[in-house]
């Protein structure tokens, strides 16, 4: 297995750089994993897919204004962090944060940034809310640091970051100027822990929620805190020395007694995204042979090819960036034929690929 065998041609016109409006109108790509047959439908009819008694299960995370423009301090020069988690193992008192910084070269130990309300580009007379200061270097990560947040003004670090920050669309996303909360889930928490959105899950709405809900089909949520691996490509020949990074994710209790209920009554365990997927996986104990509450816990789960799911009968998922660990976590749901075909036949129809894009739900 290369990383080149999860390769494709992604042509930069189907890119989408707006959602779908309403949401549930985007297409939705049907893959059969017994037989490799694929079916063009629309997002609302995964109704049609799903019986009574299965089990939806969402990563109920938001997004947090992580993305900060600012200016260094001594030479004024642009400077950008995205940030990615906080890290208590460092800074009890949570002010230090792991980061992925642009430019890199230029932002080395020591480099301190201000970010004033408004952006890079507010007035000289604006109060600076932020400042960051480069302490430390995230191991294995190019461009990743461990910054030191100092708000001023009489503002918490939280309330600073809200009024300098931006939602942090995904780089290929260059053109949309919409509604910041598009970006987020309809059924998003309010506390605000991620890097990305949980993207499979942008295409519910409420009201296809309450259509799903009075056929009988349940749903629950976990937490996963998206993080760097979202941003980052495998860059080794050989995936399995990729080192993917820790993110914190939570699986409660009620989850765990819904996938009991719905494997006990026969029915399926559907995840909306590989997010969700990454948590119920996470959550599974081999000791017990069990799946098992987790609390506030961290996961570096790496599906690939040859993994085994023991949790997940089917997964809502969207198209993913060539040679990129979920391009992987699919073909280890499906095959890697399965979804390279279906990747080929969703480029030749002309399906809108990426976080804003269409999706495919995997049987």
């Amino acid at each position: 297995m290369r990383t080149d065998d999860f390769d494709y041609d992604l042509p930069d016109e189907l890119i989408a750089q707006a959602p779908a409006e309403p949401r549930d109108s985007c297409r939705l790509l049907v893959l059969r994993r017994e037989d490799g047959s694929v079916e063009h439908r629309i997002f609302t009819d995964i109704i049609d897919y799903l019986r009574p008694g299965d089990l939806l299960v969402a990563n109920k995370t938001r997004v947090m204004p992580a993305r900060l423009v600012g200016r260094k301090e001594g030479t004024g020069g642009l400077a950008e962090m995205l940030l990615l988690r906080r890290r208590e193992d460092v800074d009890a008192l949570g002010g230090t944060w792991e980061c992925l910084v642009s430019p890199g070269k230029r932002l080395k130990q020591g480099a301190r940034v201000e970010f004033r309300p408004g952006g890079a580009h507010a007035p000289q007379t604006a109060e600076v809310v932020l400042v960051g200061e480069v302490v430390d270097y995230v191991e294995g990560s190019r461009g990743g640091r461990l910054v030191r947040f100092e708000p001023r003004g009489g503002r918490t670090l939280d309330e600073a970051v809200h009024a300098a920050g931006h939602v942090p669309l995904p780089p290929y996303i260059t053109q949309y100027q919409g509604d910041p909360e598009k970006y987020q889930t309809v059924y998003a928490m309010r506390e605000e822990h991620s890097a990305a959105a949980p993207t499979a899950g942008l295409h519910f709405t409420p009201e296809l929620i309450d259509r799903l809900a009075a056929a009988g089909i349940n749903m629950a949520h976990v937490e996963l805190e998206v993080g760097i691996d979202t941003f980052r490509l495998i860059e080794e020949d050989d995936p399995t020395q990729h080192v993917i990074h820790t993110e914190r994710y939570h699986v409660p209790q009620d989850v765990v007694d819904a996938v009991h209920a719905t494997k006990a009554a026969g029915g399926r365990v559907v995840a909306v995204g590989t997010t969700s997927v990454r948590s119920l996986e996470s959550a599974w104990d081999a000791e017990a042979g069990d799946i098992v509450a987790r609390e506030n816990a961290t996961t570096n789960l790496f599906l690939m090819p040859g993994s085994e799911f023991h949790v997940v009968d089917a997964m809502i998922t969207n198209f993913h960036v060539p040679r990129s660990t979920l391009m992987m976590l699919v073909s280890a749901f499906a095959t890697r034929e399965q979804i390279m075909d279906a990747y080929a036949e969703a480029i030749r129809e002309r399906y809108r690929m990426l976080s804003f894009g269409d999706a495919m739900l995997i049987l």
